[in-house]
């Protein structure tokens, strides 16, 4: 009985980000759980792969080239999809860089992959949701992947700290708006997750210690487990849920 409450069947799901890492993570996942799928990302190549992998589970999915940081390109891809149940505001960027040593061009354009597109893409994505007469009554659930690093300071972070920061004062925000639609806002923060764009810091050995005796469980978390909570959060099994943060951080916020 309970178990059907994760089911995600009839829904759509939107990811952004989808090619690699996180996002082809939650793509799959979403669509294990029965979701039909439309994934976003800037490669093609990236794309027609995790198409393959989620076609093994009999849904149906979509996918777009898209820059994030071009509005109407955005605009355009989301007026072609008919419907959006689901959003996993992905796609996000990083480079660590030392507070006095930020490059003015990294400032501004993690800025706009990381909050402005996170937000013209969940406002896009809202709009069509509002425009099924009876989304009240199905609901509706955005997660914005955020990071531990929206809830404590780090080490050569401090851009990403504002931005991570910034998503989850989005999300709070957007969860109070969307209520009255039955629309859930949440966010999602891992800990380390070893994927393409961490596993080049991770690198360093130094790091890579500095940061395991951080996290009380002593390891990085697992893609699965990140995607786990997305599809989570996506269910009906979070119904009562909305305008908060699910940390999978190994317990590193606790202490």
């Amino acid at each position: 009985m309970y178990l059907k409450k994760y089911n995600l069947k009839n829904k759509v799901a939107v990811i952004t980000g989808a090619g690699k890492g996180l996002g082809k993570a939650c793509a799959v996942a979403l669509a294990e759980a029965g979701s039909n799928i439309v994934i976003i990302s800037r490669t093609q190549k990236d794309l027609n792969q995790v198409s393959k992998i989620i076609k093994k589970f009999k849904v149906k999915c979509n996918s777009y080239v898209c820059d994030l940081t071009n509005y109407n390109q955005m605009k355009l891809i989301i007026d072609k999809i008919p419907k959006i149940d689901i959003l996993v505001n992905n796609a996000g960027t990083n480079f660590p860089e030392h507070f006095t040593e930020v490059k003015r061009s990294n400032l501004e354009y993690m800025v706009k992959i990381n909050n402005i597109a996170a937000f013209n893409f969940a406002q896009l994505c809202t709009l069509k949701m509002l425009k099924a007469k009876n989304r009240k009554k199905i609901g509706g659930a955005i997660i914005n992947m955020s990071s531990q690093m929206g809830h404590v300071g780090g080490p050569i972070r401090s851009v990403y700290n504002m931005n991570k920061h910034g998503l989850e004062g989005l999300t709070k925000g957007m969860a109070i708006d969307l209520a009255k639609y039955n629309i859930r806002v949440n966010s999602v923060c891992p800990t380390f997750v070893i994927t393409p764009m961490t596993s080049k810091f991770l690198k360093d050995k130094r790091f890579k210690k500095e940061t395991l005796n951080n996290i009380p469980l002593g390891r990085f978390a697992e893609m699965s487990e990140i995607a786990s909570a997305v599809v989570f959060l996506a269910s009906d099994a979070a119904s009562m849920i909305t305008g908060t943060s699910l940390l999978v951080d190994g317990g590193w916020t606790a202490k």
